[in-house]
């Protein structure tokens, strides 16, 4: 009788949480997925999907994100469509969706691994006058964080004001003693969804993944690099760390602080005056133009993904791109197929070795499907490659924190800086053909040869793709 119940109530658990997927318009596929494991997996199933199948805050950060400060003023759009028109249904679509228009006269600046990132941010926050934002994902003690101690005490006692929001998953390791001191010298500290037990599983799947520096409004910093000593020494696993860093002047920095200050109002909830104004700068030497594109699971549409894809339909000759988690979405997929197999040079770089064994195999699973399309995959071994790259047609490039995966599409929140600048994306495109001479060329005929036993572990860790 007791097993009865026991099952009964399952079941009608189980027909709840199905009703709840179909009412709230999950993707088929995905629908189909979590029926699977919902049905097949006795209990865990149910587990995994409260934990990771639910967007559970999304009313409550909407809610907050529409208390949250008002958009910086800009209106130069005319100007820059028509100097860029092959990206305006682009342009339009990104502000569309994530409000942020692109501006122009910005001055952007490549910093590639950690020693020239580290080395840019420390002089920029030397020269501070009125306040820094920091926010990063992972931030870990070590010769960096003591140094940032170290420089915020001095800049505390200069009248500069220091905020700072840290991850509490990213930064799990971050002990008591460190963000004391920060606490006791002023500066104010935040951490995103920290783990609590009563809202365990509320907040595991929603984390804040950015990287953000802002500097008096004047500078502003982001990418793949994160506040660890691994950038500067590497690590006894995965070797040197390479990633690449962005360094912002000009109008752009208004919007990269506006996510830092709606960040802050969902941690605090406290409102921060927009500091910085998107005035076009007097400096005729900066030209680029530049576009924030935020993303997070209170958004109505995917931003980022949309981004990407936008810029993968309008590929016309190559199309790069260099990410160590590339587990795309249905639609990412079918787009490089398409641009593969429609003749245009498409290449992924992705490290050799990952810091996730799990992640290496789902991301190993769809190399078949890109061989077989013509994409070229290249293997990076020397140390592990983190960086966040897409560039296309010498005239376009994205750099951020977002990875190619539903995570950073669906439940993450991340931002990307976009490029419409041709100096900028030639470098990089020098720099990926650099790294590509130095890595291995993966063929078909050869990666079909695998072991069937690693062709099921592929298949078993594809199972995953949808939450990693």
């Amino acid at each position: 009788m007791l097993i009865v119940t026991v099952v009964t109530l399952y079941i009608l658990l189980a027909i709840f949480m199905v009703f709840g997927l179909l009412i709230n318009g999950v993707r088929p596929a995905r629908t189909l997925a979590w029926l699977l494991a919902i049905f097949t997996i006795p209990v865990g199933g149910i587990l995994l999907y409260i934990m990771l199948g639910r967007n559970r805050r999304k009313k409550k950060l909407a809610r907050l994100r529409k208390n949250s400060i008002e958009l910086p003023s800009y209106s130069e759009n005319i100007e820059i469509e028509a100097a860029q028109p092959k990206y305006k249904k682009m342009m339009s679509l990104i502000k569309k969706v994530a409000h942020y228009p692109p501006t122009s006269h910005n001055g952007v600046t490549l910093l590639e691994d950690g020693a020239q990132t580290f080395n840019a941010i420390f002089e920029a926050l030397e020269k501070a006058e009125s306040y820094i934002y920091l926010q990063y994902y992972i931030f870990e003690e070590g010769e960096l964080a003591n140094r940032l101690l170290e420089l915020s005490e001095k800049k505390i006692q200069q009248g500069v004001e220091i905020k700072m929001i840290y991850d509490g998953v990213g930064s799990y390791s971050l002990s008591n003693s460190y963000l004391k001191k920060l606490k006791t010298m002023g500066v104010e500290v935040y951490p995103f969804l920290p783990f609590r037990f009563g809202r365990f599983l509320s907040s595991l799947n929603y984390r804040n993944h950015r990287k953000i520096i802002v500097v008096d409004g004047i500078i502003a910093f982001t990418g793949g690099i994160n506040i660890s000593d691994k950038y500067l020494r590497g690590d006894s696993n995965l070797r040197q760390w390479h990633d690449m860093h962005l360094a912002i002047q000009g109008p752009a920095v208004s919007f990269m602080e506006h996510v830092f200050i709606s960040d802050w109002f969902m941690v605090a909830e406290k409102k921060l005056p927009l500091k910085s104004s998107p005035k076009k700068t007097t400096d005729t030497g900066l030209q680029a133009v530049v576009q924030v594109v935020p993303s997070g699971p209170d958004d109505a549409f995917p931003n980022i993904e949309q981004s990407y894809l936008s810029i993968i339909n309008e590929a016309q000759n190559y199309l790069y791109i260099t990410n160590p988690y590339i587990i795309p979405s249905t639609e990412i997929l079918k787009a490089l197929q398409m641009a593969a197999l429609s003749g245009i040079d498409v290449r992924l770089l992705i490290a050799e070795k990952s810091d996730s064994r799990l992640v290496d195999w789902t991301v190993r699973s769809y190399f078949d499907s890109f061989l077989k399309s013509g994409i070229r995959i290249f293997l990076f071994p020397y140390g592990f490659l983190h960086s966040k790259i897409l560039i296309s047609d010498d005239d376009i490039a994205s750099i951020g924190t977002a990875n190619i995966d539903v995570r950073s599409f669906e439940h993450n929140y991340e931002v990307n800086a976009l490029l419409y600048d041709r100096d900028t994306t030639k470098m990089l495109r020098e720099n990926f053909l650099r790294d590509c001479k130095k890595s291995q060329e993966l063929k078909l005929d050869f990666y079909a040869q695998r072991p069937m036993v690693d062709k099921l572990i592929e298949g078993i860790a594809r199972v995953f793709a949808p939450v990693l």
